[in-house]
């Protein structure tokens, strides 16, 4: 019985783990899949994934908490702030301009969480957009430290572990940033599915449920925000070192909007859904700005209508349920 017992004990480890390295599997295919048919397009698929973390961050609050906020570029915007400061004043090396996007953001999270968290419904929106207008402003009119309208430039950072530089091409970024992508997505996954990320779905669901059961609620809230900040973070890290320059619109409302809209493409409450709105939506973008520069914002238009009408729930929902069928099938 003892052996029995003890040649269990990894099969259910390995199953604990299976969404975990699956999801690190699927990210680092698909990243080698564009990293070599798409050699060319590079920085923008360096610029993807850096903006699949804000989505990622927004999904953790929104989809996750039920928070609306039209404010959270604001998380990614600091952070891409603080990177490219601290790599002006002479700290170049990558990880620990990572490191310093990562507490930027998550000291903004904090803060901004602990302001929004208090509210709900309408009064938490416009919080959350008057949040995100005072660090804009802040940004434009402290030029001395942000460069202001003109943006901050400058931004060098040094090899990756001493080795790989920063080439024009964007080689060593995208696969920095993809890198990086594997390591957080791991960690969001495991993390969704702890009881503290469980307990955050039940408050979404219903917060008073979770009051009467003794939770408590805003400090969650606040918690997850900081969490989100980090994430956004990174975002923001990987953009100022990649592209070299942090300008005004890594703040500006229409981020913000842009990655609700990629959120809710996807579909919110997934961390597959964010992943996926995102790509969706940048490479439509992408090809439709490029096809048609004067009306390409027509056509995003109408596929945003055409996806809220068939799949109000994100692109994400009917895969889910086609996953569950075929699991249920060959169970």
């Amino acid at each position: 019985m003892t052996g029995l017992i003890a040649n269990h004990v990894p099969a259910k480890r390995q199953i604990s783990f299976a969404p975990e390295a699956g999801g690190a599997l699927a990210i680092a295919v698909l990243g080698a899949i564009g990293y070599y048919l798409f050699p060319d397009d590079l920085a923008f698929l360096t610029r993807l994934i850096g903006i699949a973390f804000l989505v990622l961050s927004l999904d953790l609050v929104t989809g996750y908490c039920g928070i609306a906020t039209l404010g959270h570029a604001a998380l990614f915007g600091v952070a891409a702030y603080a990177a490219g400061i601290a790599c002006v004043r002479g700290v170049t090396d990558p990880i620990a301009l990572l490191m310093v996007g990562i507490v930027a953001g998550t000291l903004m999270g904090v803060i901004s969480g602990a302001l929004i968290a208090r509210f709900r419904g309408l009064p938490q929106l416009v919080l959350s957009i008057a949040v995100g207008q005072l660090v804009a402003a802040l940004a434009n009119k402290l030029q001395w430290l942000t460069g202001g309208s003109d943006g901050l430039s400058g931004i060098a950072p040094g090899k990756v572990f001493g080795i790989y530089h920063f080439d024009m091409y964007s080689r060593t970024a995208f696969l920095f940033s993809l890198a990086a992508l594997v390591i957080v997505f791991v960690a969001l996954t495991r993390f969704s599915r702890s009881p503290f990320g469980l307990m955050c779905r039940a408050i979404k669901d219903d917060d008073l449920r979770a009051k009467m059961i003794g939770v408590a609620i805003y400090p969650r809230l606040v918690i997850m925000y900081g969490v989100s900040g980090a994430v956004a973070g990174v975002g923001g890290a990987l953009t100022a070192i990649s592209t070299g320059v942090v300008g005004l619109d890594s703040v500006s409302f229409e981020r913000s909007a842009e990655v609700l809209v990629m959120l809710v493409l996807g579909g919110a409450g997934h961390l597959w859904g964010a992943l996926a709105g995102t790509v969706i939506f940048m490479i439509f973008e992408h090809i439709v700005a490029a096809a048609n520069p004067f009306h390409w914002m027509m056509l995003v238009g109408l596929l945003l209508i055409g996806i809220v009408l068939f799949a109000p729930k994100g692109l994400i929902a009917p895969v889910l349920k086609l996953a569950a069928r075929v699991k249920g099938r060959a169970s």
